[in-house]
């Protein structure tokens, strides 16, 4: 199947498939015209690292999960590893939040103690 049909089929773009490609992620031969030409079970695989990235993963993270990439990742127990990796991932995750929020609460009470100082106009 081609590029196109490929994105049809799991509703990614031709951009992220070529991305996924680049990444190792999948693979591609080429046609005599040049055209990338995928493998029926690539639509699996796709869906699978589209279903990792989807719930926070990172590309990075996807290649931990290599082995079982062309199975159903959705219904399938967690490995060892994968859950190793989705653990790192969420304790990534809480820091960034953590540190986000922190930077919210203090722009609030930043503007709150800068507000506070206007003159207030009547009424």
């Amino acid at each position: 199947m081609r590029i196109g049909e490929l994105g049809k089929a799991t509703g990614a773009t031709a951009r992220a498939l070529r991305h996924y490609e680049q990444a190792g992620l999948i693979s591609s031969e080429r046609a005599a015209n040049g055209y990338r030409v995928y493998d029926e079970r690539t639509v699996a695989r796709v869906r699978n690292i589209r279903y990792l990235l989807a719930v926070g993963l990172t590309l990075d993270d996807v290649r931990a999960f290599l082995p079982c990439l062309d199975g159903d990742m959705s219904t399938a127990p967690p490995s060892e590893s994968g859950l190793r990796v989705a653990v790192e991932r969420l304790t990534v995750l809480n820091d960034r939040i953590a540190a986000q929020t922190e930077a919210r609460d203090r722009l609030k009470a930043a503007l709150d103690r800068r507000t506070a100082e206007l003159p207030r106009s009547p009424a």
